[in-house]
């Protein structure tokens, strides 16, 4: 397995999510003359609690890491 590998599966399914989500909320509001049903709202609530998730790890992650080099490097 690469090392990039894991991360494309993260962001792909993190932009599955969304594009899902704002795909079924758009499908249900117009298929049931303007009215959304919670589930649907539930649904694309989750969908951008997991993509916000996925992204604000791994950007809080990666800079986390870029200071521990950059400290330790100073130390040397």
């Amino acid at each position: 397995m690469k090392t990039n590998t894991k991360e494309w599966i993260q962001y792909g399914t993190a932009i599955m999510m969304l594009v899902s989500g704002v795909v079924l909320a758009f499908l249900c509001f117009f298929l049931n003359n303007y009215n959304i049903h919670d589930s649907v709202l539930w649904y694309t609530s989750q969908s951008l609690v997991y993509a916000g998730s996925i992204f604000g790890v791994s950007i809080y992650v990666r800079n986390k890491f870029a200071e521990i080099k950059k400290d330790i490097e100073q130390n040397k």
